[in-house]
């Protein structure tokens, strides 16, 4: 295969790098899930750094069964292999009800039964109704106190993001009514444990960071850096999702799905990297990784 790049490939100085990949089980892995995953593990190996991968595996109702050894498999058919052991998050119970309990010893969270009917009601943004009114456990959320949030941060590819101030002024959730823990919770949590040092992943994640980095920062932990990916849409404009049907990936044409996802991601592929493996695509994609080819969002949703 050719080695033709123009440049160098932009890589990050700090050392180590510890990047990660994060699907739910949902359903199998699709073309977008594929360039979010191509995308991270690109950054991870080309500032030779680790790249895990994490089962975000706390919401049942949500959950198909047998799709987390679909994606699993996917991942080692497409050469994608990660580093150090699985982590699933139906197994960190403890860790984030020791978080869950810190906070509470704190005073940094606490009980709410407001339903999203009656937020819409009162603007659309949760105003801290609850936060005075010390409540009980039973049939109630538990909110994060929120007193310093963050409504702009600077994303590693898309630049400076503003976040509407009554949405970063949110007491968020922590843990859900029915029990359940929160994805706030549980991500920063695991990323923390882990200590990873840069989140890659596709911009419709955007609009909690801000969240997440305000959470870091109460936990006394340093947030890592963001870098949110551009999004594979349906003709429609509709980004690709298992809630849209997304088709999953073609496993018989996995160095063409590969070069597509690269090439979707900018990387100027040569045409003969389709008569290559895929361990060979993926060396190609790593030697020549260039950031700053891959395309901002023209328009950032902010919810």
């Amino acid at each position: 295969m050719s080695d033709n790049a123009e440049s160098q490939p932009l890589i990050k100085t700090a050392a180590p790098y510890r990047g990660r990949f994060a699907p739910s089980p949902s359903g199998p892995l699709h073309f977008g899930s594929l360039v979010a995953a191509v995308g991270s593990y690109m950054q991870a190996r080309a500032n030779r750094g680790q790249w895990l991968v994490r089962i975000e595996n706390i919401d049942p109702p949500r959950e198909m069964p047998g799709a987390t050894d679909i994606i699993l498999r996917q991942l080692e058919l497409f050469g994608l292999h990660w580093d150090e052991s699985l982590l699933y998050q139906s197994d960190r119970s403890q860790a984030y009800d020791e978080t869950l309990q810190r906070l509470a010893d704190a005073g940094l969270s606490y009980h709410c039964n407001c339903t999203r009917k009656s937020i819409m009601a009162r603007g659309g943004y949760y105003s801290g109704h609850c936060r005075k009114r010390d409540l009980g456990p039973d049939n109630t959320a538990l909110r994060f106190v929120n007193h310093h949030p963050v409504a702009e941060f600077d994303d590693q590819l898309q630049g400076k993001i503003i976040l509407p101030s009554d949405f970063a002024n949110e007491d968020f959730i922590i843990r859900r009514r029915d029990g359940l823990y929160a994805y706030q919770l549980a991500v920063v949590v695991d990323d923390i444990d882990t200590g990873i040092t840069e989140v890659v992943r596709g911009a419709d994640l955007i609009t909690p960071t801000g969240r997440q980095i305000a959470f870091f920062n109460a936990l006394g932990s340093t947030a890592p850096d963001y870098l949110h990916l551009p999004l594979a849409t349906h003709a429609d404009g509709h980004k690709l999702s298992k809630q849209t049907h997304a088709p999953a990936l073609r496993e018989d044409q996995r160095v063409l799905e590969l070069i597509d996802a690269l090439r979707f991601l900018g990387q100027k592929v040569p045409n003969e990297c389709q008569d290559g493996s895929v361990d060979e695509v993926l060396q190609w994609g790593v030697a020549h990784w260039q950031l700053d080819q891959v395309a901002k969002c023209e328009k950032i949703a902010i919810d």
